[in-house]
């Protein structure tokens, strides 16, 4: 069985733009433990654990869906939580650019799983970048330093083209997750440029 997923990878001027947003948030709140930027991706849709058939049909969905997108632009947008204001659970950067793309890209992906036998996502789709999982309460002086942060306008310009879907696989380990790319399908081609 294998832990799956569908994500849009992110390139270098938003990794570092990611990884310069998790220092200053930080230094704010040194108690909590951040996601590697290296390791960060946009994913449209979390499978679970698959069986080999379940790849290759949840393959077959992302190369149905890239075969039809059409280039668009994303960039990151300034942080936000999930979660109680005063206990947030999450804390993400946001979005922005062309998002109605990116939310019709999600639709037809869904439709493209659901029609091969995979359920339905129960949550609405919210386009993030998770930077943080928060496990234990944060103390009310954390709390209003991160309200601070995230009230300050945050423009990096950096931006990316979307222009292929890659599914991942995912192994849990005790130092955090390892992502292994299963294979990237370029949007308008037919074929696959990987395969592992």
């Amino acid at each position: 069985m294998t832990r799956t997923f569908i994500a849009v990878e992110l390139n270098d001027a938003v990794t570092l733009a990611l990884e310069r947003q998790i220092a200053v948030l930080a230094i704010a709140l040194p108690g909590v433990r951040w996601v590697d930027p290296a390791t960060l991706h946009l994913t449209l849709a979390f499978l679970g654990k698959l069986d080999e058939a379940q790849v290759v049909a949840a393959t077959e969905a992302a190369e149905a869906v890239a075969r039809r997108a059409q280039p668009f632009r994303l960039e990151v947008a300034g942080p936000g939580t999930f979660g109680p204001p005063k206990a947030p659970r999450v804390i993400w950067a946001g979005l922005g650019g062309d998002l109605a793309a990116l939310r019709g890209l999600h639709a037809d992906l869904a439709r493209e799983l659901q029609a091969r036998g995979f359920p339905p996502e129960e949550r609405a789709f919210s386009p993030h970048l998770t930077l943080a999982r928060i496990k234990q309460p944060l103390r009310p002086d954390a709390v209003s330093r991160l309200s601070m942060l995230m009230a300050e306008p945050v423009d990096n310009g950096a931006s990316m083209r979307v222009d292929a879907l890659d599914v991942m696989k995912s192994e849990l380990r005790r130092d955090g997750a390892l992502y292994t790319l299963l294979r990237t399908c370029p949007f308008g081609e037919g074929g696959s440029s990987s395969l592992q």
